[in-house]
């Protein structure tokens, strides 16, 4: 069994490894891309100065854009509801952890719980009906485009007491707090419906054909190996090419060794 943190570092029985992921499927890939802007919101939110509130509210920003774009709020309520009806179901089987299925089936319930209690565009209508956030996320774009004499308004917000600006930030954070909660459960549930197995890439190259229907693919590569795989796949084709990355300032080729290395082919 691998642990794998937000960072990709995963721990295993032969030691530390990155977690390499390709989606295969549009709502993980953004699943994923909203799982990266909540690890930098909470990460940034731990730094109490200007530049720590300006990277807070610009990744909450970021969150709101990508929320605001479809409907992922009964995207990730569907796929809540199909895992609860399918983890209900394993409930009658003999030697099940009725303890651990317990506690799942509780986390999802408080995920959907949370999930229906939001408007379904709240995203979109935040940040048109609010002209602070709105003018700050125009000027986003533009390298150095929000600095003081650009945005006064926000030069003037950044400069109040941190109780006050972290009773906004609170504020903004609130309707999101739900998706962190959601997404978080639905890609740990995901990343966790098969153990990790152990394949070689012969000369940095691997080529297989998927089990069966897959949503998202995860290549486990010792830290040490000095390798990274670079994953192409479609429904009926996966490629792992390895590449050799031991100088950042080298132009990376294709290793010639053979790379012994975990897979993964997750699919709910």
């Amino acid at each position: 069994m691998n642990f794998c943190g937000e960072s990709g570092l995963c721990v295993s029985q032969a030691g530390e490894s990155i977690a390499f992921e390709q989606p295969l499927t549009e709502r993980v890939r953004t699943f994923l891309r909203l799982e990266f802007l909540f690890g930098q919101h909470e990460h940034h939110r731990r730094d109490h100065s200007e530049f720590g509130v300006r990277a807070t509210l610009h990744t909450m920003l970021d969150t709101l854009v990508v929320l605001s774009r479809s409907d992922l709020k009964n995207d990730i309520l569907k796929e809540l509801t199909d895992q609860h009806t399918h983890l209900t179901r394993l409930a009658a089987r003999p030697n099940i952890d009725r303890d651990r299925l317990g506690d799942i089936l509780g986390e999802i319930t408080r995920a959907q719980n949370g999930l229906q209690q939001l408007a379904t565009q709240f995203a979109g209508s935040l940040l048109r009906e609010s002209d602070f956030l709105n003018g700050i996320l125009n000027r986003s774009g533009i390298p150095g485009g929000t600095c003081g004499f650009d945005l006064p308004h926000y030069h003037f917000w950044l400069s109040q007491p941190y109780e006050r600006v972290r009773r906004d930030l609170d504020a903004w954070r609130a309707d999101i707090k739900p998706f962190t909660d959601a997404i978080g459960l639905y890609l740990r549930l995901l990343r966790a419906s098969v153990e990790p197995q152990p394949a070689e890439g012969r000369g940095g190259m691997y080529i297989v054909t998927p089990p069966g229907p897959c949503q998202l693919i995860r290549v486990l590569v010792a830290q040490q190996s000095g390798v990274y795989p670079e994953i192409s796949a479609g429904k009926h084709r996966c490629t792992v090419r390895f590449m050799n990355a031991r100088d950042a300032a080298a132009r990376a080729q294709q290793a010639t060794t053979d790379v012994g290395f975990q897979i993964q082919f997750c699919a709910l």
